[in-house]
């Protein structure tokens, strides 16, 4: 999508106003400028959304109801519960005016178009996207059955506002969810590390913080601004018998690569193994 565009998703209903769908709710209307009166949220407690309310979004306890009033809807309740959700809400759902976007993690198309029946022909995308939604940071990997490309590219268009998105085929949104969705765990625990290390060598811990997350963001900007390999912006700052070559050995030495590579392996095995 272009910068500033925003998405032909009409009213959206996000059924679920548990923390990720809270986030998608305020990353919409804050960061992406979504009007607020154009998002409904469910939850049973429906007073824990009274401050969504308050912002202008329209709160109620009945799925059914939110569905009716909406042309986009964002399934964001727990993986468990997505069936029961589903079966409760699809008398609701209009052939040619619904689509249904998941963001619970590991439950596939496939089991959610069973749950719907044959006679609910709604389109279904799953997207999985990071903690970085409310401000405008996130990385959302997306996946449809083919045919349904009108409503990928609204869903496209919708995680557009919140961050970047990368279209996969569906065997690919368990990996994804250790590089992304846990991925951001594992760089804050290097961000972390790195102000520990601050610390040690004189800097007050809030200066040693900022200093680390400022670092660790220009570093990931340069990959994604100038599209060049870590390696390459690596060469730029190591110079023979240098201190930054000095320090990455070290860390190699004691495995910081190979630490961070079998993380990754192990959480997308362990996820894989819980959508099984």
């Amino acid at each position: 999508m272009t910068e500033g565009t925003l998405p032909d998703a009409g009213r959206i209903a996000i059924l679920g106003g548990g923390n990720l769908g809270r986030s998608l709710a305020l990353g919409w209307t804050g960061t992406g400028g979504l009007p607020s009166d154009s998002i409904t949220v469910t939850r049973r407690d429906v007073e824990k959304l009274a401050d969504l309310a308050e912002q202008g979004m329209r709160v109620t306890e009945d799925n059914s109801a939110a569905v009716a009033d909406a042309d986009t809807i964002v399934v964001a309740v727990l993986p468990r519960q997505v069936a029961d959700l589903l079966a409760e809400v699809r008398s609701a759902l209009v052939s040619g005016r619904h689509r249904i976007v998941s963001v619970a993690t590991g439950v596939s198309i496939a089991s959610m178009r069973s749950t719907l029946g044959e006679d609910a022909d709604v389109p279904v995308v799953r997207a999985m996207p990071n903690t970085a939604v409310p401000i405008g940071e996130a990385m959302t990997c997306l996946a449809v059955d083919p045919g349904d490309e009108e409503a990928l590219s609204v869903a496209e268009a919708l995680f557009g506002l919140v961050g970047r998105t990368l279209t996969l085929d569906e065997v690919m949104m368990t990996p994804a969810t250790a590089l992304c969705a846990c991925g951001v765990a594992f760089f804050l625990r290097c961000v972390r590390a790195a102000s520990q290390g601050g610390i040690e060598i004189g800097f007050h811990p809030e200066e040693a913080l900022l200093l680390a997350a400022q670092t660790a963001r220009g570093a990931a900007s340069l990959v994604l601004e100038r599209g060049t390999h870590p390696e390459s912006e690596i060469d730029r700052v190591t110079t023979p018998r240098g201190c930054t070559i000095a320090g990455l050995n070290e860390m190699e030495h004691h495995g910081l690569s190979s630490a961070m590579i079998r993380g990754i392996i192990v959480s997308a095995r362990q996820a894989e193994d819980l959508a099984n």
